[in-house]
């Protein structure tokens, strides 16, 4: 059982390529961006289990031995399995959301007592423990905040139980799980997914455990065993915007103007792979020429992302902020509004990069300097994280 804090973190991601063509079909790439969510674990000797959230305002705590009673009117093996709807609701009969818990809230601590009830029910007893979740991650931008929640949940809480190793050796700034186990950690966090958003693709949880990039068509999901990493401004528009009804968008103008919108996904699915071929070779022999193939790829797929219906007025923009700058933006997501992303070629002036940030500031946008291609889940010492992540972890 956990006798000393665990530090654990996972990144976000964002598509490169391929979002809305992969509904029907088509390729889509993903990869792990270097803005992870942070869990500090740790054992709680008054028999309570504690859970905050910063971020989202959150703080919560219960009786162990209530928890204990909840668990065992669920009947679970402890094993990995889609959690039904009876359970669903038990659990918020059981913490009695009010009306003034936002929708974020409860369904992070939904998730919380699932995998928690779950992961923890093997035990003889249910452990105490005290759990602060922080995250560099927006909510609610399409950049997996909540599956880097729930893959680290998922991780923390199977390493607290010794399902999972605590791999990270004395010395060590930080560690990785073995593929085993990692596998474990993806298969419990896909189910805090569900948790959460009900039908997930598991294309989140998957990249925030492994890491690096993955490609995703009709289901199946495989890594890329080699890439680079690769320098971006992240920059999120703040503009709101439904991922449901623009799926259906789309949906509708290719069944009006099937002979348009079928050569655009194709021509989508053809950028995916392109890009996918170029990451394989950058990642023997980069050179200059492959990042201005990067950047034709990313203009040409925002110009067909407009034409299947999912841009916005916020998106144009951006793009046209750090078209200014000789740089090359696209939006990453749902689209409508959300986050846009822009390539940070090698050997770039970091004036340039100061004054498209200010830009895009002065637009009302919130923008961050950061890389894809992140490793996935990890363990780490206290030592080897930042100062202002350490501050809130310990301040909650």
């Amino acid at each position: 059982m956990l006798t000393e804090a665990l530090l654990v973190s996972a990144p976000g991601k964002v598509i490169l390529h391929g979002e809305h063509a992969v509904v029907h079909g088509k390729v889509a790439l993903a990869e792990a961006l270097n803005l992870r969510t942070f869990l500090r674990i740790k054992p709680d000797k008054d028999g309570k289990v504690k859970l905050s959230l910063p971020n989202i305002g959150a703080k919560r705590d219960w009786d162990v031995s209530k928890l204990q009673l909840l668990h065992e009117a669920f009947q679970d093996s402890g094993e990995p399995k889609a959690p039904m709807p009876e359970q669903v609701e038990k659990l918020k009969v059981f913490v009695s959301f009010t009306t003034g818990c936002s929708d974020s809230e409860c369904m992070a601590v939904l998730a919380f007592l699932y995998l928690y009830l779950l992961i923890c029910g093997k035990q003889r007893y249910l452990p105490g423990m005290d759990i602060v979740v922080w995250s560099e991650l927006p909510t609610g931008a399409g950049l997996g905040s909540s599956a880097a929640y729930s893959v680290c949940l998922a991780a923390a809480l199977l390493a607290s139980c010794e399902e999972i190793t605590s791999p990270l050796k004395e010395g060590s700034p930080s560690a990785r799980w073995t593929e085993e186990e990692l596998n474990l950690i993806n298969r419990w966090a896909f189910l805090g997914e569900k948790v959460i958003h009900g039908n997930p693709s598991g294309v989140d949880n998957s990249i925030s455990t492994w890491g690096g990039a993955l490609r995703f068509q009709r289901g199946n999901i495989s890594s890329l065993q080699r890439i680079p990493i690769l320098r971006i401004l992240l920059t999120n528009t703040k503009v709101p915007r439904s991922t449901k009804a623009l799926v259906a968008r789309v949906k509708d103008r290719l069944v009006k103007f099937p002979e348009i919108m079928n050569p655009l996904l194709a021509s989508i699915d053809a950028i995916s792979q392109e890009c996918e071929r170029v990451l394989g070779v950058m990642a023997v022999a980069p050179a200059p020429e492959q990042f201005m193939v990067l950047e034709e790829l990313i203009d040409m797929n925002q110009h067909h992302l407009n034409a299947i219906g999912v841009g916005h007025a916020s998106l144009d923009r951006l793009c046209q902020v750090t078209v200014a700058h000789g740089l090359h933006s696209k939006l990453t997501g749902a689209g409508g509004g959300g986050c846009g992303f822009t390539l940070l070629r090698p050997g770039l002036e970091q004036s340039v990069v100061e004054a498209t940030k200010q830009d895009l500031t002065d637009c009302g946008f919130e923008c961050w300097e950061t890389t894809i291609g992140a490793p996935g889940v990890s363990l780490h010492s206290m030592s080897s994280l930042k100062a202002d992540v350490l501050q809130a972890l310990n301040s909650s």
